[in-house]
């Protein structure tokens, strides 16, 4: 159980658990549940936790503010009145933490789903009369100047605004169809192609009915899911995360069933069919098949296929699931491996159809490390591995891990006689901590990678101890500002050896604690599922002695990209743990690669390159649209506005086709299987046709190939 999300201090964990053991009976409603948990969190974050901060009245106004935040962050449900009401419990919630007192969540949460019946009857009466989309008026978009409405006249008011906006955004989404399908006919023309493009431009008129048609159809089917969510699901997401959160971003309180979604992504592998799930306008249907899996097997199940019930197993009754919440579906369409379930499908030409299906495992290749070869302009051919997270699967002992995968394309690499190899850690948010260590193991010998402190302030350095590298050529590591965690402990464990050079955005996402899973069934002698808290039990530190914490790890080659100029990263977050630095560990650096030259070379090449400059002008245009706080609802204004960012788009229109003049060589058995694997076959191309547009990979190959 604490070996999951970087937990690997077992024994210490395990000898302060001796006293964290609560007796109670088992619930006889979600009330007492929902009481139980609040008494077993209290109790898991005072003694576990690494920021053990005192429960106090300072904390309660933290939760509080934390609690509307999520709630309600656009203030379009609860009134001002609401709100005072509510702020009499400012310096409470402490004390209903601690004895497990539930009314301040009943009070809010039935006022919320009050307010939700309210928003939805003046959606209704708005809908139901012609929308004037001439006046003049502005709806407010930046959620920090936004007020609570005052009485529900203006609650009316703000929703008239929220629609006329959205029908709006619809109309001119059909403004774009209707210019994207007239170009598509004017080249088929210029080009004498068979004209098939259907091109039937509407008026102002039917482009606004159509729009606030389907806006009709959202806002209901948007209703129905918050009316349909169990209050305990509220408590769970909302109200608990609320008081976890405040100790730290990364401490949060998981049900029982958002603990499985997150072994599968974490483990990338679930039990189930191998579909997708959609919805629309109150219905569900079948979305994407997984190529190999149960549901593309039988043949007899299709993308669009309309759900009417599902048998979770052959003794059991068909449940009608037309109205349910898809994730109450995948529930009961997920079992256990081998067994039997069965879909009633709606297909395409109306036709009613049992399908009887074997759960299987399923593995979401999304999650695991694949490799590539680059074919350099210089003739060189270099390795590209992109590593999408650091998964490990703690529940078999047969399971895919990141560490072996990577280890594996390093291999089909080597085979294919690179001179030098890229691993891709852009958007990586981390994962198992053990991934890491060995991970750096195939780049260099043994020796110390990260140093973690625990709460006692307690040291330990863990270390690589394999001595037979198997890559000791050139190495580049690409990342940017979601780069996190278990990234940039390798990133910086890299950087401090002087194994390589990180490349990308100024500096990585910053988040430099680890967590792992307490199970809160642990200390109840109950057999129910209380769910779990993923809990701050340490902060880990590079060899050198600095955390990552706030800072993240600072690129070698510093490159601007899109998210540099937005809020992201762990310094943005109110709640985030300090910066500290440490004792550097007993390391040797690799050796000189001659970093500060090929640094400044790749400066210079930066500073030339005029699409690299055309991408950082359209990342800042980009980000001065984000500080916009209000927006016309005059359907002229709204128009001539977007005309105008139409025009502004233009001058980055180049971007769309830039190519690094790189070229792409797959391994011979990936070749195969795509002529067997449709979906694969696609993914491979679309994967293949992003990397040629990669302007800061073909940098990243510039420096590779200085690397002596």
């Amino acid at each position: 159980m604490f070996k999951k999300f970087f937990g690997f201090n077992k024994l210490l964990l395990l000898s302060s658990l001796g006293t964290l053991i609560f007796c109670f009976n088992s619930p006889k409603n979600d009330d007492q549940k929902m009481q139980t948990i609040m008494v077993s969190v209290n109790n898991t974050l005072s003694y576990l936790s690494y920021n053990a901060r005192p429960i106090n009245d300072a904390y309660s106004q933290g939760v509080y503010k934390e609690y509307f935040e999520k709630l309600d962050p656009l203030k379009r449900y609860f009134l001002q009145t609401d709100m005072d009401e509510f702020a009499k419990y400012k310096t409470k919630l402490d004390d209903y933490l601690k004895v497990g007192d539930i009314s301040f969540f009943k009070l809010t949460n039935e006022r919320y789903l009050q307010r939700v019946n309210d928003a939805e009857k003046f959606s209704q009466e708005i809908l139901s009369h012609p929308i004037d989309l001439d006046q003049h008026e502005e709806i407010v978009l930046e959620p920090k100047i936004r007020k609570n409405p005052s009485d529900k006249k203006e609650m009316y008011a703000e929703w008239k605004k929220f629609i006329k906006y959205s029908i709006l955004q619809e109309m001119q989404a059909l403004n774009d169809k209707e210019e994207a399908q007239k170009k598509k006919k004017d080249s088929a023309v210029a080009l004498k192609l068979k004209d098939t493009i259907k091109y039937e431009p509407l008026t102002l008129q039917q482009k606004k009915d159509k729009a606030t048609g389907e806006i009709k159809d959202l806002m209901s089917s948007m209703f129905n899911r918050i009316k349909k969510r169990k209050e305990i699901d509220w408590f769970s997401v909302f109200y608990m995360n609320a008081y976890t959160e405040v100790f730290d971003p990364h401490t949060n309180y998981f049900s029982p069933k958002d603990k499985e979604d997150f072994d599968a992504s974490f483990s990338g592998k679930i039990i189930g069919i191998g579909a997708q799930i959609a919805e629309k306008k109150g219905k569900l249907f079948i979305g994407p098949l997984v190529i190999g899996a149960p549901a593309w097997k039988s043949k007899q199940v299709n993308e669009g296929d309309e759900i009417l019930k599902v048998k979770s197993n052959p003794k059991t009754e068909a449940i009608n699931v037309v109205g349910m919440l898809i994730d109450e579906v995948v529930r009961l369409i997920r079992g256990e491996k081998g067994s039997e379930v069965v879909l009633i499908l709606r297909k395409k030409d109306g036709a009613v159809k049992e399908v009887k299906l074997i759960r299987e495992e399923v593995e979401m290749e999304d999650t695991f490390a694949k490799s590539i070869v680059v074919d350099a302009p210089n003739g060189q051919k270099y390795g590209f591995i992109y590593l999408p997270s650091f998964n490990a699967n703690f529940n078999d002992a047969k399971g895919r891990n990141a560490s072996t995968d990577v280890k594996n394309e390093i291999l089909k690499l080597k085979a294919q006689h690179v001179k030098g190899i890229i691993l891709d850690l852009r958007n990586n948010g981390g994962g198992s901590l053990t991934e890491v260590v060995d991970i750096m193991g195939l780049f260099m010998g043994n020796g110390p990678v990260v140093q973690v402190r625990n709460g006692e302030g307690k040291i330990q350095v863990l270390k690589n101890k394999n001595n037979a590298p198997i890559w000791t050529g050139p190495l580049v590591l690409m990342q940017n500002e979601l780069s996190a965690s278990a990234s940039e402990i390798l990133t910086g464990a890299i950087q401090d050896y002087g194994r390589g050079i990180i490349l990308g955005s100024p500096h990585s996402f910053g988040k430099g604690t680890v967590q792992t899973f307490v199970s809160l069934n642990r200390f109840l002698s109950t057999n129910d599922d209380y769910g779990d808290l993923k809990l701050t039990i340490q902060k880990f530190y590079r060899i050198s002695g600095k955390s990552t914490q706030l800072e993240g790890v600072r690129s070698d080659v510093p490159m601007d990209d899109y998210f540099t100029y937005d809020e992201i990263g762990e310094k943005y977050n109110e709640h985030a743990l300090a910066w500290d630095q440490i004792k550097s560990a007993d390391y040797k650096p690799f050796h000189n690669i001659g970093i500060k030259d090929i640094v400044e070379r790749s400066r210079a090449r930066i500073k030339a390159n005029k699409a690299y400059q055309l991408l950082l002008e359209s990342a800042k245009w980009r980000q001065s649209l984000g500080k916009e706080e209000k927006l016309s609802l005059n359907q002229s204004q709204f128009f001539e506005l977007m005309k105008r960012r139409k025009l502004e788009v233009k001058k980055f229109e180049s971007l769309t086709n830039y190519s690094n003049k790189l070229q792409f060589t797959q391994h011979q058995d990936e070749v195969v299987r795509m002529k067997k694997d449709e979906a694969f076959s696609v993914k491979s191309k679309n994967w293949i046709k992003n990397l040629k547009r990669d302007l800061y990979l073909q940098e990243a190959v510039n420096v590779l190939s200085e690397i002596k």
